[in-house]
Protein backbone atom coordinates (compact mmCIF):
# COMPACT_ATOMS: atom_id res chain seq x y z
CA UNK A 1 0.00 0.00 0.00
CA UNK A 2 1.36 3.60 -0.61
CA UNK A 3 1.30 6.54 1.09
CA UNK A 4 -0.40 9.35 0.75
CA UNK A 5 0.62 12.47 -0.74
CA UNK A 6 -1.65 15.10 -0.43
CA UNK A 7 -1.38 18.86 -1.76
CA UNK A 8 -2.98 21.50 -3.82
CA UNK A 9 -2.92 24.43 -6.40
CA UNK A 10 -4.58 26.64 -4.15
CA UNK A 11 -1.64 26.52 -1.32
CA UNK A 12 0.49 28.65 -3.68
CA UNK A 13 -1.74 31.36 -3.77
CA UNK A 14 -1.65 32.21 -0.43
CA UNK A 15 0.40 35.55 -1.42
CA UNK A 16 2.90 36.89 1.44
CA UNK A 17 4.74 39.40 0.23
CA UNK A 18 7.81 38.59 -1.86
CA UNK A 19 10.43 38.90 1.16
CA UNK A 20 7.99 36.84 3.40
CA UNK A 21 9.72 33.17 4.47
CA UNK A 22 6.30 31.70 4.73
CA UNK A 23 6.51 31.29 0.92
CA UNK A 24 4.74 29.61 -2.30
CA UNK A 25 8.44 28.62 -3.49
CA UNK A 26 8.26 26.21 -0.36
CA UNK A 27 6.12 24.08 -1.87
CA UNK A 28 7.31 24.54 -5.04
CA UNK A 29 10.51 23.45 -3.92
CA UNK A 30 8.89 20.48 -1.90
CA UNK A 31 8.00 18.80 -5.14
CA UNK A 32 11.02 19.78 -7.27
CA UNK A 33 12.83 18.18 -4.61
CA UNK A 34 10.57 14.45 -5.14
CA UNK A 35 10.86 15.00 -8.90
CA UNK A 36 14.45 14.19 -8.39
CA UNK A 37 13.92 10.90 -6.51
CA UNK A 38 12.30 7.54 -6.90
CA UNK A 39 9.49 8.63 -4.18
CA UNK A 40 7.10 9.24 -6.80
CA UNK A 41 6.37 5.96 -7.62
CA UNK A 42 5.62 4.91 -3.49
CA UNK A 43 2.93 7.82 -2.99
CA UNK A 44 0.04 8.41 -3.97
CA UNK A 45 -0.36 12.05 -5.27
CA UNK A 46 -3.76 13.45 -4.26
CA UNK A 47 -5.50 16.61 -4.76
CA UNK A 48 -7.91 17.51 -2.16
CA UNK A 49 -11.56 18.09 -2.79
CA UNK A 50 -13.15 20.49 -1.01
CA UNK A 51 -14.21 18.24 2.06
CA UNK A 52 -18.01 18.09 2.83
CA UNK A 53 -17.51 18.36 6.40
CA UNK A 54 -15.06 21.34 6.13
CA UNK A 55 -17.17 24.21 7.91
CA UNK A 56 -18.10 21.45 10.70
CA UNK A 57 -14.43 19.85 11.58
CA UNK A 58 -13.58 24.08 11.43
CA UNK A 59 -16.21 24.99 13.82
CA UNK A 60 -15.39 22.34 16.42
CA UNK A 61 -12.45 24.06 17.05
CA UNK A 62 -12.72 27.70 15.83
CA UNK A 63 -15.55 29.97 17.06
CA UNK A 64 -18.08 31.39 14.49
CA UNK A 65 -16.79 34.65 15.73
CA UNK A 66 -13.42 34.26 14.96
CA UNK A 67 -13.87 32.55 11.75
CA UNK A 68 -15.94 35.58 11.14
CA UNK A 69 -13.16 38.23 11.51
CA UNK A 70 -10.91 36.13 9.07
CA UNK A 71 -13.62 36.56 6.55
CA UNK A 72 -13.70 40.31 7.15
CA UNK A 73 -9.87 40.80 7.14
CA UNK A 74 -9.36 39.26 3.74
CA UNK A 75 -8.65 42.08 1.23
CA UNK A 76 -10.19 42.69 -2.21
CA UNK A 77 -6.32 43.54 -3.23
CA UNK A 78 -2.41 43.52 -1.84
CA UNK A 79 -2.00 42.62 1.89
CA UNK A 80 -3.68 42.52 5.13
CA UNK A 81 -2.17 42.09 8.04
CA UNK A 82 -2.94 39.57 11.75
CA UNK A 83 -0.03 39.98 12.99
CA UNK A 84 3.00 41.47 12.38
CA UNK A 85 4.37 38.30 11.42
CA UNK A 86 1.04 36.63 9.73
CA UNK A 87 -0.03 38.87 6.14
CA UNK A 88 -2.88 37.60 4.32
CA UNK A 89 -4.14 38.15 0.56
CA UNK A 90 -7.47 37.81 -1.15
CA UNK A 91 -7.12 34.03 -1.91
CA UNK A 92 -5.30 33.54 1.75
CA UNK A 93 -8.83 32.28 3.56
CA UNK A 94 -9.24 30.01 0.63
CA UNK A 95 -5.98 28.00 0.76
CA UNK A 96 -6.82 27.94 4.75
CA UNK A 97 -9.67 26.28 3.86
CA UNK A 98 -8.27 23.68 1.16
CA UNK A 99 -5.74 22.97 4.01
CA UNK A 100 -8.14 22.22 6.32
CA UNK A 101 -9.69 19.66 4.03
CA UNK A 102 -5.93 18.60 2.83
CA UNK A 103 -5.95 17.11 6.21
CA UNK A 104 -9.42 15.73 6.27
CA UNK A 105 -8.94 13.65 3.07
CA UNK A 106 -5.39 12.17 4.34
CA UNK A 107 -7.26 10.83 7.67
CA UNK A 108 -9.97 9.90 5.80
CA UNK A 109 -7.77 8.01 3.65
CA UNK A 110 -5.60 6.30 6.05
CA UNK A 111 -8.83 4.96 8.26
CA UNK A 112 -10.69 4.13 5.10
CA UNK A 113 -7.35 2.20 4.08
CA UNK A 114 -6.71 3.96 0.49
CA UNK A 115 -3.19 4.25 1.73
CA UNK A 116 -1.34 3.35 4.96
CA UNK A 117 -0.06 6.61 6.10
CA UNK A 118 0.12 10.08 4.56
CA UNK A 119 1.85 13.54 4.24
CA UNK A 120 0.18 16.68 3.69
CA UNK A 121 2.28 19.17 1.85
CA UNK A 122 -0.18 22.18 2.84
CA UNK A 123 0.30 26.37 3.30
CA UNK A 124 -0.54 27.97 5.30
CA UNK A 125 0.76 26.39 8.39
CA UNK A 126 -1.43 26.24 11.53
CA UNK A 127 -0.12 25.29 15.04
CA UNK A 128 0.22 28.95 16.08
CA UNK A 129 -3.30 29.63 15.76
CA UNK A 130 -5.17 29.57 18.86
CA UNK A 131 -8.91 29.05 18.79
CA UNK A 132 -9.66 32.53 18.29
CA UNK A 133 -6.76 34.13 16.89
CA UNK A 134 -4.16 33.91 13.83
CA UNK A 135 -0.59 34.20 14.62
CA UNK A 136 2.89 33.06 13.59
CA UNK A 137 2.07 33.18 9.96
CA UNK A 138 -1.23 30.52 10.68
CA UNK A 139 -5.00 30.95 10.26
CA UNK A 140 -6.47 28.08 10.76
CA UNK A 141 -4.80 25.04 13.26
CA UNK A 142 -4.64 22.32 10.45
CA UNK A 143 -3.68 19.43 12.70
CA UNK A 144 -6.23 20.39 15.91
CA UNK A 145 -9.06 20.41 13.69
CA UNK A 146 -7.48 16.98 12.14
CA UNK A 147 -7.54 15.81 15.88
CA UNK A 148 -10.85 16.86 16.58
CA UNK A 149 -12.36 15.18 13.35
CA UNK A 150 -10.85 12.15 14.79
CA UNK A 151 -12.75 11.90 17.70
CA UNK A 152 -15.91 13.14 16.31
CA UNK A 153 -15.98 11.53 12.74
CA UNK A 154 -14.06 8.10 13.77
CA UNK A 155 -14.89 8.25 17.12
CA UNK A 156 -11.35 7.46 18.30
CA UNK A 157 -10.82 7.42 21.98
CA UNK A 158 -6.89 8.84 22.36
CA UNK A 159 -5.15 10.98 19.27
CA UNK A 160 -1.02 11.82 19.77
CA UNK A 161 -0.05 15.31 18.36
CA UNK A 162 3.67 15.35 18.06
CA UNK A 163 5.18 18.63 17.01
CA UNK A 164 8.83 19.19 16.10
CA UNK A 165 8.82 22.31 14.55
CA UNK A 166 11.42 24.37 16.38
CA UNK A 167 9.05 26.46 17.52
CA UNK A 168 6.52 25.74 20.16
CA UNK A 169 2.83 24.98 19.03
CA UNK A 170 1.07 27.30 21.49
CA UNK A 171 -1.85 27.04 19.69
CA UNK A 172 -2.22 23.36 19.47
CA UNK A 173 -1.33 23.14 23.28
CA UNK A 174 -3.84 26.07 24.21
CA UNK A 175 -6.76 23.84 22.22
CA UNK A 176 -6.13 20.70 24.26
CA UNK A 177 -4.78 21.91 27.33
CA UNK A 178 -7.64 20.42 28.99
CA UNK A 179 -8.53 17.41 27.07
CA UNK A 180 -7.42 14.27 28.46
CA UNK A 181 -8.02 12.62 24.66
CA UNK A 182 -5.42 14.76 22.89
CA UNK A 183 -1.75 14.38 24.03
CA UNK A 184 0.60 17.20 22.73
CA UNK A 185 4.20 16.02 22.72
CA UNK A 186 6.91 18.87 21.62
CA UNK A 187 10.40 19.62 20.88
CA UNK A 188 11.64 23.25 20.36
CA UNK A 189 13.52 25.78 21.05
CA UNK A 190 13.15 27.36 24.65
CA UNK A 191 13.20 30.20 25.26
CA UNK A 192 12.27 31.72 21.66
CA UNK A 193 9.32 32.71 19.75
CA UNK A 194 6.05 32.48 21.10
CA UNK A 195 7.61 31.85 24.84
CA UNK A 196 5.65 29.10 25.75
CA UNK A 197 6.57 25.37 25.72
CA UNK A 198 8.27 24.74 28.93
CA UNK A 199 7.97 21.59 30.95
CA UNK A 200 6.36 23.01 33.83
CA UNK A 201 3.17 23.03 31.19
CA UNK A 202 1.52 19.87 31.31
CA UNK A 203 -2.02 20.43 31.26
CA UNK A 204 -4.78 21.52 33.49
CA UNK A 205 -8.07 19.93 34.75
CA UNK A 206 -8.82 16.71 33.34
CA UNK A 207 -6.12 17.21 30.97
CA UNK A 208 -3.17 17.25 33.60
CA UNK A 209 -0.46 15.13 32.58
CA UNK A 210 -1.36 15.14 27.97
CA UNK A 211 0.81 18.17 27.75
CA UNK A 212 4.63 17.38 27.24
CA UNK A 213 7.28 19.61 26.62
CA UNK A 214 10.57 18.52 25.74
CA UNK A 215 12.41 22.03 25.48
CA UNK A 216 16.27 22.27 23.99
CA UNK A 217 18.28 24.83 24.18
CA UNK A 218 19.39 27.16 21.13
CA UNK A 219 22.38 24.82 19.11
CA UNK A 220 21.64 21.69 20.28
CA UNK A 221 21.06 19.23 17.36
CA UNK A 222 20.53 15.96 16.64
CA UNK A 223 21.81 14.34 19.72
CA UNK A 224 19.92 16.62 22.15
CA UNK A 225 16.70 16.23 19.92
CA UNK A 226 16.88 12.12 19.29
CA UNK A 227 17.58 11.63 22.90
CA UNK A 228 14.36 13.30 23.56
CA UNK A 229 12.89 10.97 21.21
CA UNK A 230 14.46 7.83 22.20
CA UNK A 231 13.69 8.32 26.26
CA UNK A 232 10.24 9.95 25.99
CA UNK A 233 8.15 8.42 22.95
CA UNK A 234 7.73 5.04 24.36
CA UNK A 235 6.58 6.20 27.59
CA UNK A 236 4.20 8.66 25.86
CA UNK A 237 3.05 5.70 23.59
CA UNK A 238 2.60 2.84 26.25
CA UNK A 239 0.76 5.15 28.63
CA UNK A 240 -1.80 6.81 26.76
CA UNK A 241 -2.29 4.17 23.70
CA UNK A 242 -2.69 6.48 20.92
CA UNK A 243 -5.15 5.52 18.23
CA UNK A 244 -3.74 7.46 15.68
CA UNK A 245 -0.95 10.06 15.16
CA UNK A 246 -0.58 13.90 13.90
CA UNK A 247 2.55 15.24 12.85
CA UNK A 248 3.46 18.49 13.79
CA UNK A 249 6.42 18.11 10.86
CA UNK A 250 7.82 21.36 10.90
CA UNK A 251 11.36 21.23 9.31
CA UNK A 252 12.63 24.77 10.81
CA UNK A 253 15.07 23.17 13.31
CA UNK A 254 17.62 22.07 10.44
CA UNK A 255 20.69 23.50 11.22
CA UNK A 256 20.61 25.26 7.32
CA UNK A 257 17.06 27.16 8.63
CA UNK A 258 17.22 30.77 9.33
CA UNK A 259 14.40 31.66 11.69
CA UNK A 260 16.02 29.56 14.79
CA UNK A 261 18.88 28.31 16.07
CA UNK A 262 18.56 24.67 16.50
CA UNK A 263 21.23 22.23 14.70
CA UNK A 264 19.22 19.15 13.64
CA UNK A 265 20.21 17.80 10.31
CA UNK A 266 18.58 15.32 7.40
CA UNK A 267 19.30 12.63 9.13
CA UNK A 268 18.20 13.83 12.36
CA UNK A 269 14.72 14.20 11.22
CA UNK A 270 14.91 11.12 9.38
CA UNK A 271 15.17 9.31 13.12
CA UNK A 272 12.53 11.07 14.20
CA UNK A 273 10.24 9.94 12.00
CA UNK A 274 11.26 6.27 12.00
CA UNK A 275 10.38 6.18 16.24
CA UNK A 276 7.25 7.97 15.97
CA UNK A 277 6.29 5.42 12.74
CA UNK A 278 8.11 2.15 14.29
CA UNK A 279 5.91 2.85 17.75
CA UNK A 280 2.61 3.74 15.66
CA UNK A 281 3.01 0.36 14.00
CA UNK A 282 3.03 -1.06 17.00
CA UNK A 283 0.61 0.70 19.03
CA UNK A 284 -1.79 2.18 16.35
CA UNK A 285 -1.78 0.20 13.03
CA UNK A 286 0.26 3.08 11.65
CA UNK A 287 -2.13 5.51 11.40
CA UNK A 288 0.22 8.52 11.25
CA UNK A 289 -0.51 11.59 9.26
CA UNK A 290 2.11 14.51 8.72
CA UNK A 291 1.42 18.05 8.46
CA UNK A 292 3.67 20.37 7.53
CA UNK A 293 4.89 23.66 9.83
CA UNK A 294 7.97 25.64 9.28
CA UNK A 295 10.74 25.26 7.39
CA UNK A 296 12.25 27.89 5.68
CA UNK A 297 15.74 26.92 3.83
CA UNK A 298 14.24 25.56 0.63
CA UNK A 299 17.32 23.40 0.01
CA UNK A 300 16.98 22.00 3.54
CA UNK A 301 13.43 21.89 3.92
CA UNK A 302 13.11 19.63 0.01
CA UNK A 303 15.68 17.25 1.43
CA UNK A 304 13.87 16.58 5.31
CA UNK A 305 10.57 16.34 3.60
CA UNK A 306 12.01 13.99 1.01
CA UNK A 307 13.85 11.87 3.82
CA UNK A 308 10.91 12.33 6.08
CA UNK A 309 8.48 11.04 3.09
CA UNK A 310 11.02 7.98 2.13
CA UNK A 311 10.49 6.72 6.24
CA UNK A 312 7.10 6.56 5.69
CA UNK A 313 6.71 4.55 2.59
CA UNK A 314 9.49 2.48 3.33
CA UNK A 315 8.53 -1.44 3.61
CA UNK A 316 9.20 -2.84 6.46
Amino acid sequence: MKSGFITHPCYLEHDTGHSHPESPRRLSAIIDQLGRTDLTSRIEMIEPPHHPDLADAISAVHPSGYYKRLQAAVPKQGHAYLDPDTPISPRSLAAAEMAVSGVLTAIDGVMEGKFRNAFCALRPPGHHAKADRAMGFCLLNNVAIGARYLRRTYQLERVLIVDWDVHHGNGTQHIFYRDPAVFYFSTHQYPFYPGTGSETERGEGEGEGTTLNAPLSEGSGDREILSRFERLMPGVFSTFRPDFILISAGFDAHRDDPLAGLMVTDEGFKEMGCIVRSLAKTYCHERVVSCLEGGYNLSALARSVAGHLSVLTKDE
